[in-house]
């Protein structure tokens, strides 16, 4: 069986001078994402089954959204989900304690429909996610920082 679409996966980590209460609280509540990922749009827990969430991804002219389903969630160690409707990705946030500071690894896989792929080389498209999710940790590094202090 031929299978239209790949899956990339990046990894990228930060380690952020926070202790991992202050981590953890800030990446548990997915509706304060935004604030950090400057490419998702908007991200709703779903009221009725808080384990699912809408997600919302915009950057110059795209827009995907999609419905994320939380796998597995082990407070100050890991949440992982994939996605269940809409544009199809998995991926997981890791945390390693490490007493004063914290790291943070998200690893983000995601589904290139065969065309799309083509258009865009493999190659390209993942330099640009990578530099893309490090520039949101990064980001995330600050936003911490900045509430903490």
């Amino acid at each position: 069986m031929t299978n239209n679409s790949d899956w990339l996966e990046h990894s990228v980590q930060v380690e952020v001078e926070v202790p991992m209460e202050t981590v953890w609280s800030l990446w548990s509540d997915l509706e304060q994402m935004p604030r950090w990922m400057k490419w998702i749009d908007s991200v709703q827990v779903l009221e009725d089954n808080p384990d699912l969430s809408r997600w919302k991804l915009a950057s110059s002219g795209f827009e995907f959204s999609w419905i994320s389903r939380i796998l597995k969630l082990v407070p100050h160690q890991i949440i992982q989900w994939e996605s269940v409707d809409g544009l199809p990705n998995r991926g997981a946030v890791r945390f390693y304690d490490r007493h004063g500071s914290s790291v943070v690894k998200l690893t983000v896989a995601y589904d290139i429909p065969g065309i799309l792929g083509k258009l865009m080389d493999g190659l390209f498209l993942g330099q640009i996610v990578e530099s893309t999710i490090q520039a949101d940790l990064d980001r995330f590094r600050d936003y911490a920082l900045k509430i903490q202090n």
